[in-house]
């Protein structure tokens, strides 16, 4: 569970410096667009980020689900196991 919160801390951090790192560039003086057509900023390494975090909490979010998925499993088999013998609690 530590590590999911983590992944969680990580993503947050990674949201909050790339907004502000682009924000820092984008205060620079102006410059005029001398070559219009090329892309300044490359989309390609933001979307791969975008994409790792994404599945990195789905996979996060899959494991939690199998872990209490087990324990759900193993608290009725106690209980089908009490009913069967005629215990009570």
């Amino acid at each position: 569970m530590k590590w999911f919160k983590r992944v969680i801390a990580a993503a947050a951090a990674i949201t909050v410096t790339s907004p502000a790192a682009l924000l820092a560039q984008a205060t620079k003086e102006f410059e005029p667009a001398t070559n219009l057509g090329k892309e300044t900023l490359a989309a390609g390494p933001l979307v791969y980020t975008a994409y790792a975090i994404v599945w990195l909490v789905l996979i996060g979010y899959l494991f939690m689900l199998w872990r209490r998925l087990d324990r759900v499993e193993k608290e009725l088999r106690e209980v089908a196991a009490r009913i069967g013998s005629g215990k009570r609690s």
